[in-house]
């Protein structure tokens, strides 16, 4: 295979791997039926407590602590005001996504622009010279090496568990979870601390791995971009995954197409904003209902579509009264 093709995969793997992290732990969030709307707010926070605490301690297990701790005060946020308050998620999490962005914005001000230390590559020994898939998989860091691995735990965990069928059972059918002995309450609050403490690691790889350093709005619109993935990948962290990966490939496509001279004449900000529209757009058409007359020429082929499409957590976004 062509070196340059290699190395390109290689970095939308790399560069994916935040994404990840935020789209499983929100796939998380929802299969335990709450809506965690604060994530963009949240990756930018996260990215900036990370930065700070990497630049101030020269520490990245401190830093990534820090971030996943502010990823899980947000989500408990969430998770409380839904639970024990009743509030609507959707609101609260819109009102915490604006307060975290100024808060990011306010204390990461004497950050900005700031050189800080940095997750380093760490090849893993012969792994690294298989053809090919080596220097795609196991030429990396740890971020990479742990997104990979919490793509196949989460699959197993969710569908393949006891505990996953629990989670998966507080999100469709609380009741009939709770009839049979399930604190379902408990669970979602502590499913939703673990997908906010996922997010906030995803916001601490961007400051510290993709985009190092932190400036104001840095992950501006990752965290919608997220929300969305998490649609167009039918709530399974696989298929969310694999919209991860589409969505860098989109961006590096974005990037390589800037040095063609046919297009030398389209502003920068096009293929800067290019991939977030036609992840809008296949998101779109994944949801649209209409689709499926598209499909519906054969039983086969109507089940096919709809299991690619996947559909929602039936209880996901509403709140749950334990009697």
């Amino acid at each position: 295979m062509n070196n340059t093709l290699i190395q390109t995969l290689a970095s939308i793997l790399a560069s994916s791997s935040p994404l990840v992290f935020a789209v499983v732990g929100e796939t998380i969030n929802e299969k335990a039926g709450v809506t965690n709307l604060s994530l963009d707010g949240t990756i930018l926070l996260s990215a900036m407590v990370g930065f700070a605490v990497a630049y101030t301690t020269n520490s990245l297990y401190l830093a990534f602590f820090a971030a996943m701790l502010v990823g899980m005060l947000v989500a408990g946020l969430v998770a409380f005001s839904s639970i024990a308050l009743k509030l609507d998620q959707i609101a609260v999490g819109f009102v915490l996504t604006l307060l975290c962005t100024d808060l990011s914005t306010f204390f990461g001000n004497p950050f900005v622009r700031l050189p800080g230390p940095a997750v380093p590559y760490l090849p893993i020994p012969i792994l690294k010279d298989i053809p090919v898939i080596g220097p795609i998989f196991f030429a990396q860091n740890v971020v990479v090496y742990l997104s990979l691995l919490l793509i196949v735990a989460a699959w197993w965990y969710i569908f393949k568990t006891q505990p996953g069928l629990k989670l998966q059972g507080i999100g469709e059918r609380p009741a009939a979870a709770f009839a049979r002995g399930t604190n379902v309450n408990k669970l979602r609050f502590l499913y939703t601390l673990v997908g906010g403490s996922l997010v906030g690691f995803a916001g601490a790889s961007y400051s510290l791995f993709v985009q190092l350093g932190w400036s104001y709005h840095k992950t501006y619109g990752i965290g919608w971009i997220a929300l969305a993935i998490v649609i167009f990948g039918g709530w399974n962290p696989v298929r969310g995954a694999v919209g991860a990966y589409i969505f860098g490939a989109l961006q590096m496509l974005g990037s390589f197409a800037q040095g063609v001279p046919a297009f030398a004449e389209i502003p920068t900000q096009v293929f800067q904003t290019a991939p977030f529209a036609l992840m809008i757009i296949a998101l779109l058409l994944v949801s649209n209902e209409s689709i499926d007359h598209f499909f519906s020429g054969s039983p086969v082929s109507r089940r096919i579509w709809r299991s690619l499409r996947g559909a929602p957590p039936g209880a996901l976004s509403t709140t749950f009264e334990q009697e």
